[in-house]
């Protein structure tokens, strides 16, 4: 069941960025990135995730069109700049980009120890910010689609932000694993979120439109048959070349992306897997 503020859907013409109601509060603004949820109210304004640099303009016009004023928080869910590309131009506005330990850890790795990139906050294993009359509750998940991951449970207003541990485009997730992704750490996440949520929970996955528990116990089953026929295939110690040649996730008949081709999904599973 989703919210009725949930239809309320709007993109003006001359901006890259649509905008979605989820609740008096919530809203979640689709662009060229990762999902960006924003958080409105007596108190502010906070976003999460924040696209790529060039999208910036548009996001805080976007933003500031619901709400007159601009970010005091950027939260990250995790290090990929699609999701943190906004992050310098943010903090110049003066907001306080807050992210997980391993994300900082990246993000000075790419951009360098003073960066405007970089968190000013970093957590370990949770936080709280209390702001516009919600507790919104950050987790970090270990090893999932990267090792600095970031769930955001708004409480109040039965909402979850998921990053990019939920890719709902009716395919399969990108594991990265060279960033410490892992297909396991990904499922156990997914576990707990769906343990967390019900059935009138929204979901807002890191790519895809606004989804809710139902599809992503379908998603969690989806990876986990991917995750079955890639063990099978890798019986008998199959290297990956006979892996890829088996082509194993042909039986699952998904279509992917340019960037995230089929061969590229069954090398990460294999060596998440192996």
């Amino acid at each position: 069941m989703i919210s009725a503020f949930s239809s309320c859907v709007s993109f003006a013409s001359d901006s890259p960025i649509k905008t979605q109601r989820l609740s008096e509060h919530i809203y979640i603004l689709f662009g060229q990135g990762g999902n960006i949820a924003a958080s409105v109210g007596d108190d502010g304004i906070y976003i999460i995730d924040d696209q790529f640099a060039r999208l910036s303009e548009d996001i805080k016009k976007t933003i500031s069109d619901l709400k007159p004023g601009s970010a005091e928080f950027v939260i990250n869910t995790h290090h990929h700049g699609d999701h943190t590309g906004g992050n310098e131009n943010f903090a110049k506005a003066g907001a306080h980009v807050i992210a997980h330990h391993n994300v900082h850890k990246r993000l000075v790795e790419k951009h360098g120890a003073g960066s405007d990139y970089l968190p000013r906050i970093s957590f370990g294993n949770d936080l709280k910010l209390h702001f516009n009359n919600e507790h919104a509750h950050v987790v970090h998940y270990r090893n999932a689609h990267t090792d600095g991951d970031a769930v955001i449970f708004f409480n109040t207003d039965n909402i979850v932000h998921m990053g990019d541990i939920y890719f709902n485009l009716g395919s399969l997730p990108f594991v990265d694993v060279d960033s410490g992704g892992s297909v396991d750490g990904l499922l156990a996440a997914v576990d707990d979120v769906i343990n967390k949520i019900d059935n009138n929970s929204q979901v807002i996955p890191g790519h895809g439109p606004l989804s809710n528990r139902s599809e992503l116990i379908a998603y969690r089953e989806l990876v986990h048959k991917a995750k079955r026929v890639m063990l099978k295939a890798m019986q008998n110690d199959a290297s990956l070349e006979q892996v890829l040649k088996a082509d194993p996730l042909a039986e699952l008949q998904l279509v992917y992306a340019n960037w995230l081709p089929k061969e590229r999904v069954t090398t990460l599973f294999y060596r998440s897997l192996k």
